[in-house]
């Protein structure tokens, strides 16, 4: 089994109690199968599934009315019989929309059923000093302009999944702690399923979670059973896959990476403590230790300028700046060495703007973990840096939405008749 296949095993899990919810996990097979391993023909989908042929006969009738598939051709399996008519995933009329907002931007990425981007923009918002109810305002007329764009692209949201950095009880969809954005205890998707249409789907969850599901499936470590993803923004998160799976502690707060305590006698952090890794590798500390001679917080207003700054001033040779991503580097290895030591990752992909660094970062990040590991390079562990951009946690959330539609596909389109479905539709 491919890591994408346990990926979709995880999160296709509806339970067959009577026919109709039965009837939906076929559907679910029927999709997963086409997503996961492309066009074919119904009988190579009985073969592949396990359903019977008129099973399947049924239940693409039903995936063909509800437009989440499309006939794109004939097949013909030898020499002799009638050719089949070969199905593919479709799914272009069904959107979902993923959104991220940040300390100091907001970010949205719509993509159809079948992965293809239609609507991508990140802007700059300066969402922590605008206060929680003024940056819900914001983030809800932000995701109605995304809506309409979809709509005008005839792929309406079939959901939006909201990307937070901070500690997200998914079940209310309430931001616990977001310290950096200064929310705590906000209930984020009843403000925003307010202020929306009343009949779309609103979840939030941690954005480096959604990054790590977003790398899993199409980054570059993608298939990767164990492997971390961390953020690097401001605030530095940390999304886990272990086994294949996501790993989300007991309450739904692991990956809080960022608030590690390293060094007792460090900064002040966002969230009031002292010394969090975070204070050693995040946007904010590396800017002051090239610039200490103005005044800074814990927060960086337009963080791509800077990071352009910084390039500049590497390219340049400045001492100050190579020095700094030296520091930083030292900082970031530790760090992953303590995470090596209690989940043994096969890869951790840095995103954000230790992506952009990564020349610089990586090499010194890298023998800085394989000498405080205790298994030493024999961890097999390496530092990538991600390919997504800062575009990682919207690209995750939108396939959250992806994963549920896919995994009941009657929550969109317009329903068969139950004469068009058949007395065999339901059976395995």
């Amino acid at each position: 089994m491919t890591g994408r296949d346990r990926a979709a095993a995880t999160r296709v899990t509806t339970a067959p109690t009577d026919q109709l919810s039965l009837r939906r996990t076929n559907l679910s097979r029927v999709l997963v199968h086409l997503r996961d391993h492309g066009p074919r023909p119904r009988a190579t989908i009985a073969t592949g599934t396990g359903l019977h042929k008129a099973t399947v006969s049924s239940l693409v009738d039903e995936l063909l009315t509800r437009r989440l598939v499309r006939e794109i051709g004939l097949q013909r399996s030898g020499s002799a019989g009638r050719p089949g008519r070969v199905l593919a995933l479709d799914g272009a009329t069904v959107g979902a929309l993923g959104v991220e907002i940040n300390v100091d931007y907001l970010g949205v990425h719509g993509i159809d059923l079948a992965g293809r981007p239609v609507i991508e923009r990140r802007t700059a918002f300066d969402a922590a000093g605008s206060g929680p109810d003024a940056a819900v305002d914001r983030l809800a007329e932000a995701i109605r302009e995304a809506l309409r764009d979809m709509r005008r692209r005839d792929a309406p949201a079939a959901g939006v999944v909201v990307a937070v950095p901070g500690l997200i009880d998914v079940e209310r969809g309430v931001v616990v702690l977001a310290p950096n954005l200064g929310w705590r205890q906000l209930p984020l998707a009843d403000r925003l399923g307010a202020a929306l249409p009343p009949d779309l789907p609103v979840a939030v969850d941690n954005d480096a979670n959604l990054a790590a599901l977003a790398e899993y499936t199409y980054g570059v470590a993608a298939g990767t059973d164990d492997l971390v993803y961390l953020t690097g923004e401001v605030g530095v998160g940390g999304g886990m896959i272990v086994g294949g799976r996501l790993l989300r502690g007991a309450e739904g707060f692991s990956g809080e990476v960022g608030h590690l305590p390293v060094d007792p006698a460090g900064r002040r952090c966002g969230c009031g403590r002292t010394g969090c890794w975070e204070t050693k590798v995040g946007l904010a500390e590396l800017v002051r230790l090239i610039t200490p001679d103005q005044p800074h917080t814990h927060q960086v207003r337009d963080p791509e300028e800077r990071l352009r700054e910084i390039s500049r001033r590497l390219e340049a040779g400045d001492p100050a700046a190579e020095a700094a991503v030296a520091q930083v580097g030292r900082w970031l290895g530790l760090g992953g060495a303590i995470l090596v030591n209690l989940v043994n990752p096969r890869a951790i992909v840095l995103g954000g703007y230790f992506a952009t660094l990564a020349d610089r970062l990586l090499p010194t990040a890298q023998r800085e973990l394989d000498r405080l590991a205790v298994a030493g390079p024999a961890a097999r562990c390496r530092f990538v840096a991600s390919n997504l951009g800062f575009t990682a946690a919207a690209r995750g959330a939108a396939g959250v939405v992806v994963d549920r539609v896919l995994a009941d596909p009657t929550t969109v389109g317009t329903a068969p008749t139950a004469a068009a479905r058949g007395p065999s539709a339901v059976t395995g």
